[in-house]
């Protein structure tokens, strides 16, 4: 089924949208149905599905919500380092509003969950970052450490789980602390990300964690400035479905 108006300019139409969610929706309900093994998403321009009336905050948010609500969390990674994310696209000042006791026991327990189950990896080392600088400096340069995050990583631990943290991010991307985690968790957006697309930029996989499916995506938005030139990059893409068929195969050969 072709578009309803070509997207040649760099002004993608919002006359596509209807389009676009019909495409979202085929692919998910197929694979709850076990019709696909795998949905891969590439970007989406979500002013102007909103311009076309929907409410369209993003993929993963659609999707979790045709998923019977399942919580996702946002993880993206290379050949050297995963990072999730506690907040994802939120104003630097409501993120510490934001970070509940409840929210980041969710969040580690979904990463531990899907690590085993579709990663493949008994025991995750899962490596969390702090809010502060310095990981609140013992209280002098914030309490959340103190007051939320240390309360959860000793409950979590005291359950078997293998954690580290919380630890000051300008520390947490060493190479002595990457070698012994598997996956870096961290509290916005712009804490992990600009340190993970330094290393690779094209080449990393976005993989929605928390979901009864398998998803993942591209590492980048819709570059509505290279419509039509010939001069877009699909490394993220192909990256993205040559991971989605190795969780593929990960599940399906579980044991």
């Amino acid at each position: 089924k072709p578009c309803l108006e070509p997207v040649l300019t760099g002004k993608p139409s919002p006359k596509n949208a209807s389009y676009v969610l019909e495409c979202l929706d085929h692919a998910i309900q197929g694979c709850l149905a076990s019709e696909f093994a795998a949905m891969v998403t590439g970007p989406v321009n979500k002013a102007s599905i909103n311009q076309a009336g929907f409410r369209f905050t993003g993929h993963t948010e659609y999707i979790a919500k045709q998923c019977n609500d399942a919580f996702p969390v946002m993880m993206l990674m290379n050949n050297s380092m995963r990072v999730a994310l506690v907040t994802t696209h939120l104003p630097l000042h409501k993120v510490s509003e934001s970070i509940t006791p409840d929210l980041i026991e969710t969040v580690i327990r979904t990463i531990h969950q899907d690590m085993v189950s579709k990663f493949r990896i008994s025991s995750p080392k899962i490596l969390v970052c702090g809010l502060n600088p310095h990981a609140g400096e013992q209280g002098y340069l914030g309490h959340e450490e103190q007051d939320i995050i240390e309360p959860v990583l000793s409950r979590l631990k005291q359950q078997g789980m293998t954690l580290t943290g919380p630890v000051s991010a300008d520390t947490a991307f060493t190479s002595a602390s990457l070698k012994n985690t598997d996956v870096v968790v961290c509290m916005f957006h712009d804490q992990g990300l600009p340190v993970l697309k330094s290393s690779g930029f094209g080449n990393i996989v976005n993989v929605t964690l928390g979901l009864p499916i398998i998803r993942t995506s591209v590492d980048h938005g819709t570059a509505n400035d290279l419509a039509g030139t010939g001069k877009a990059d699909g490394s993220s893409l192909r990256a993205a479905v040559d991971f989605a068929a190795k969780l593929c195969f990960n599940t399906q050969h579980s044991s």
